[in-house]
């Protein structure tokens, strides 16, 4: 769902946006369908091997539990810089961490609390290879 675009000034004589900003927060990086299955997901980046939930925002979290139970797939994909590593989070594994933090624990997750099976493996010539997870996401879920 695009987000509105306020104040928008155009450039009559060229016809060219000259000035445009977002009005509201977006809800997520991606929304579209992968072989027919709706999927939604949000890109982070991560220095360290502490992802703080500050980095989320309640309103994504609501959208994408939306988008599930309307049958799509949601997740984040968190790259660890200092690792080189990026990583297909489910967001069900996410509301673990989510919830945890609002019952008045740990505001953030450690790479070691995350399940290896969800490690992107890198692949020749493919610069995010996130299908082989979508795949492993719907198979888990059946």
């Amino acid at each position: 769902m695009p987000t509105p675009i306020t104040p928008l000034k155009i450039d009559k004589e060229n016809r060219q946006i000259t000035l445009a900003y977002f009005d509201q927060k977006s809800t997520v990086d991606y929304i579209g369908a992968v072989q027919g299955i709706p999927v939604c997901f949000d890109a982070k980046e991560c220095a360290t091997d502490t992802f703080s939930l500050q980095n989320i925002h309640p309103h994504q979290i609501a959208f994408m539990e939306d988008f599930e139970r309307q049958r799509g797939i949601a997740f984040f994909l968190i790259y660890y810089t200092g690792r080189d590593t990026l990583y297909y989070l489910p967001l069900d594994h996410l509301r673990v961490f989510w919830e945890r933090a609002r019952a008045g624990g740990r505001k953030s997750f450690r790479y070691e609390e995350l399940s290896e099976e969800f490690v992107l493996p890198k692949k020749q010539g493919i610069l995010i290879p996130y299908l082989d997870m979508i795949q492993k996401d719907l198979d888990r879920r059946a």
